[in-house]
């Protein structure tokens, strides 16, 4: 909850302050990092699988490298496609990807920690990284520092907390049984459900500078803050019932229950977000105040997505491979939507809540009919 909190609360000084271009470019900038965090996320879930199954940490430890290494290199090449993808400079888009790295040192180390069932470090780890990943980008902004001082603060909070992350980490018990770490390809396979949600929750906001005017990609991205924020705050619901999901005879109670939950907080966003449109040139900004009315349909993206999110666990915990291939198809489709159709902070946002609507009807269509065959 810390982490989270600080992370939207970097938003506030950074949209008033840079303007809407500069925060334009800093919100898609950030938005990127979710990509290049897919192999992290996937890295602690995996190490932590192999710390359960008693495997040999220096094998993990070597795990851990070369998902480092790999992440390293393509964040290079991510930096310079986002250059041409999103019309950014060179300085802003290197910063921030030079800080993804580091988060993957940060995801292995929570892995080995989570492994090992410290949850109260974990808990303490956690929160300690969202302070060094956030403070400085605040801190910068705040300075008078644009987008590039910004997102190079953030990667160098990022860095240390890598630093001692890993010095936690190494503290740890005798290794049990000294099985073999589990091989990279474990990683990759474990990306592929993450890219989907991660992609899905960030499509739009990737390509607004594209589509949109500097100014406009600015004010989506204040929109597109209520979607992230819509979007993460039921995670702790797929946590929860993701036991239940992968019991065959309480799974489809699970889901629906689940379903019904995610439905009533959506509503609930949704509504909330309606009634403080109004308030954001007032609490942000008047520049952005084309948003206000719209801020509603941003949040119910969000919402929408949450349960995509569910959906996507629920293929998991059933053991199905390919759950993730309805939603990709629809996620090609929201790109030549959006690259024929966007126009306009509004047309922008009616295809990203359409695509999130079409990709949680075909996944459910999908789990419907695997559960039949």
């Amino acid at each position: 909850m810390v982490a989270n909190l600080l992370a939207y609360l970097v938003q506030l000084p950074a949209s008033r302050l840079l303007g809407p271009a500069g925060y334009g470019e800093f919100a898609v900038l950030l938005s990127a990092m979710l990509v290049m965090a897919v192999p992290a996320l996937a890295l602690q879930s995996v190490v932590a699988r192999e710390v359960v199954r008693g495997a040999d940490r220096r094998g993990l430890w070597r795990l851990i490298a070369v998902v480092t290494g790999v992440v390293a290199l393509a964040s290079v090449g991510f930096a310079a496609a986002m250059m041409g993808i999103a019309d950014t400079a060179a300085g802003p888009a290197f910063a921030a990807m030079a800080g993804a790295a580091p988060l993957a040192v940060i995801a292995g180390g929570q892995g080995l920690i989570q492994g090992d069932g410290r949850f109260g470090l974990l808990g303490g780890v956690l929160a300690g990284v969202g302070v060094l990943r956030s403070a400085p980008v605040i801190a910068a902004v705040v300075l008078g520092g644009g987008s590039t001082w910004a997102l190079t603060a953030g990667t160098l909070g990022t860095a240390v907390a890598a630093l001692g992350v890993g010095a936690l980490a190494v503290r740890t018990p005798a290794v049990r049984s000294g099985a073999p770490a589990a091989a990279p390809s474990a990683v990759l396979w474990a990306s592929g459900v993450q890219l989907v949600i991660i992609v899905a929750a960030s499509l739009d906001l990737l390509l607004s500078r594209t589509v949109l005017s500097a100014d406009d990609a600015g004010i989506y991205a204040l929109g597109a803050v209520a979607t992230k924020a819509a979007f993460w705050l039921p995670q702790a619901v797929g946590v929860v019932v993701y036991p239940r999901l992968a019991d065959p005879v309480r799974s489809t109670a699970a889901l629906r229950s689940a379903s019904k939950v995610l439905a009533v907080i959506g509503i609930a966003v949704t509504l909330a977000a309606a009634a403080a449109g109004p308030l954001v040139p007032t609490v942000v900004s008047p520049d952005y105040r084309p948003v206000t009315g719209l801020l509603w349909l941003f949040a119910l993206t969000g919402a929408v997505l949450a349960v995509l999110q569910l959906l996507l666990l629920a293929a998991i915990a059933r053991d199905r491979a390919r759950g993730g291939i309805p939603a990709s198809l629809v996620l090609a489709l929201e790109v030549v939507c959006i690259l024929a159709y966007a126009d306009s902070v509004l047309s922008l946002a009616v295809i990203a809540v359409l695509s999130a609507l079409a990709s949680v009807l075909v996944t459910w269509l999908w789990i419907e009919l695997s559960d039949r065959s």
